[in-house]
């Protein structure tokens, strides 16, 4: 399906990768960004803001497919609410009067929209129940995707490491790191390239669930995790400390239907990414 016009609206650390990858591939590939300066080589930019109703009208037409890969500008539930509820809706809303609407939408969703926090496995059909606005407000958008007379679908990314990002290695390298002595905490993850790949697979498959996990094979241990790095960082052992407050196991995020689906990830464990990127092939998280 190479040659389609397609617009990656939110060219930040995933949609920028998303956008290089799909000019590679022999798309036409417009990417919207309120600073496109930085966008890769071949993308076309269009400097807007999706939290803007009028910024519409900057978009091309016709579109074959779309991306929606924006994120919030802080934390608060506000900057949630613009990037995630407000500029998605703009934009469906822009799309679905079109007399020629895109063939499908995509939107990077989160894990945070479960609430499990006793280790349990969860998947497409688990509750969510999130306790927090980050998780209700991701929740919001989905619905609005999925409500759309559009074709839409939600990837529900975990937590994205790769290339730039090095918060937790320099933790790890500086003997900062520290975990929970008083049990597991899981963390489920994606490695950058791996969420664009699978982003591109949903787009070109024939018939997409509305709804899917991007996350790896192994959702692991903080401490295992942690452990593993500084022994290959030749840096001090993580810290065991008693938290406080009731203890956070996390939850397991299953990715089968996103696999058995056709999708496989270039980094299936966290050992496969940073073992990658302390090789020197890209600095990493």
């Amino acid at each position: 399906m190479a040659g389609e016009t397609i617009l990656v609206a939110g060219c930040g650390y995933v949609g920028s990768a998303l956008a290089a990858r799909l000019v590679e591939e022999g798309d036409r590939v417009f990417g919207l960004s309120r600073s496109p300066g930085a966008l890769p080589q071949g993308v076309q930019p269009i400097a807007a803001d999706l939290g803007d109703p009028k910024c519409a009208r900057m978009l091309p037409e016709p579109l074959d497919r779309v991306f929606y890969t924006a994120a919030a500008d802080d934390g608060s539930e506000a900057a949630y609410r613009r990037a995630y509820v407000d500029g998605l809706g703009n934009l469906l809303v822009a799309l679905e009067v079109r007399p020629r609407p895109p063939r499908r939408v995509l939107f990077t969703s989160s894990t945070s929209v479960f609430h499990q926090s006793d280790g349990s496995w969860v998947d497409e059909a688990s509750p969510t129940e999130p306790g927090h606005h980050r998780g209700r407000v991701m929740l919001e958008a989905e619905a609005r995707l999925l409500q759309s007379p559009l074709v839409g679908v939600a990837l529900r990314l975990g937590g994205i490491y790769g290339p730039g990002r090095t918060r937790l290695l320099e933790s790890v390298r500086a003997g900062r790191a520290t975990y929970d002595s008083r049990g597991p905490r899981y963390t489920n993850r994606i490695h950058r390239d791996d969420a664009a790949s699978a982003l591109i697979h949903l787009a070109r498959l024939a018939q997409p669930a509305p709804l899917y996990l991007g996350v790896d094979d192994d959702p692991a241990e903080r401490a295992a995790v942690l452990g593993w790095l500084a022994r290959r960082l030749g840096a001090p052992e993580p810290r065991a400390e008693v938290g406080s407050g009731p203890l956070d196991a996390g939850k397991r995020c299953r990715n089968e239907r996103l696999r058995e689906s056709g999708w496989s990830p270039e980094f299936p464990s966290y050992r496969d990414g940073y073992a990658a990127m302390l090789a020197g092939s890209a600095p990493g998280r």
